[in-house]
């Protein structure tokens, strides 16, 4: 019988997520599985929830990765915080913005949007105009728009959050492990990443933070989560550093060998050092781009380093050109989302990606496809 696994490329992976991920991942992966209350493994989940705690910049006890994609993370956070009717303020300004606005009306809340127009920040004194207007439960906001190159200001929104008495929930799928998160000092109070973005590991995991102010909260909900296996008032009694753990689900054990990994990569190398990795590839990117007269649809001051939004030339097809891109060099970049569906490409930069090798790479290919159209 023919085994289709025989026939995988390696490619370089350079779109939106996920990212490349290094040999020593593979190879936690392929460590032997441990059962999920074995004793052993017990001691590297309390090393992850240290680990985890260090990337993020808090002391919050209900810190850990949970079973499933970034997705699952966004999911986990309002559906532990959200009851019917409450009144939930989503500052949108691209496509998981939007999708906060779809999970948020699914358990019923009272959902109020701000728009923002897609590839420009979100503006904070047009936050603080409606903020005021009515008392909201919850203030949500991406870091770091994946659909359009964006980095809001997060930590001068929470700022504004901090004087009224809405928990803020921030998504960081893109940012964690590639620009600074400091959960504690900006005053968040429940964030959500994934582990296939900055971080290096392949698509499963979702780490997730809980302040006491929102953790307490769930404790003190007039009805249950709704969803049994996102419910973090269980899973916080297996990730618990107390020696008995209750069992919730069957913890995914090699994903967890392998998110522990990434992050002993990520401290192994020095956080200032990854960062700085990401910006100085990202600025060789911009170079080369506007050498072959590519512009970014983001201002300058706004820009991601790990997720590059590129305006597609005129007389140049998007979905032939990344096609040929994947054949021909085996390099995959991203199509644009939503209203910057077939307008834009995203060039990801994220976790070992994010070298200058790999962004040589890219441009030689990008010059001899761009100049044969």
């Amino acid at each position: 019988m023919k085994n289709l696994l025989d026939g995988i490329e390696e490619i370089l992976l350079m779109g939106p997520g996920p990212s490349h991920v290094p040999p020593e991942i593979y190879d936690a992966m392929t460590r032997k599985t441990l059962g999920y209350l074995d004793p052993y493994f017990i001691e590297i989940m309390d090393d992850i929830q240290i680990l985890l705690r260090k990337l993020l910049n808090t002391k919050n006890t209900v810190t850990f990765p949970v079973s499933g994609t970034g997705s699952s993370g966004m999911e986990t956070c309002f559906v532990n915080l959200i009851e019917p009717k409450d009144s939930v303020l989503i500052l949108v300004n691209g496509v998981f913005g939007k999708r906060m606005i779809e999970v948020a009306s699914r358990l019923r809340a009272h959902v109020t949007p701000i728009e923002f127009e897609w590839g420009t920040p979100i503006l904070e004194e047009k936050v603080e105009t409606e903020i005021f207007k009515q008392d909201y439960k919850i203030v949500a906001a991406v870091h770091a728009e994946t659909s359009t190159g964006v980095k809001n200001p997060i930590e001068n929104i929470a700022k504004i959050v901090k004087n009224t008495n809405s928990l803020f929930l921030v998504d960081c799928v893109t940012s964690l492990g590639g620009i600074q998160v400091n959960v504690d000092d900006w005053g968040l109070d429940a964030v959500y990443s994934g582990s296939q973005k900055c971080l290096s590991c392949p698509p499963g995991l979702a780490p997730v933070t809980f302040s006491e102010e929102a953790f307490s909260t769930v404790l003190n909900r007039n009805q249950k989560v709704p969803n049994f296996y996102l419910d973090v008032s269980l899973i916080s009694e297996y990730w618990s550093g107390e020696k008995k753990r209750t069992y919730h689900h069957t913890a995914p054990s090699n994903m967890l060998y392998a998110f522990y990994q990434a992050l002993q990569l990520i401290f192994n190398e020095g956080i200032e050092n990854v960062f700085k990795r990401h910006n100085d590839s990202h600025k060789e990117l911009v170079k080369r781009l506007e050498e072959m007269d590519l512009q970014l649809i983001v201002e300058k001051p706004y820009r991601l380093p790990m997720l590059n939004a590129v305006r597609i030339p005129d007389n140049v097809d998007d979905v032939k050109t990344r096609q040929f891109l994947r054949d021909n060099y085996k390099i995959e970049i991203g199509g644009g989302l939503g209203t910057l569906a077939g307008k834009i490409w995203r060039i990801g930069l994220m976790g070992s990606t994010a070298r200058l090798e790999n962004v040589e790479r890219l441009s030689r290919a990008l010059i001899q496809i761009l100049k044969n159209k």
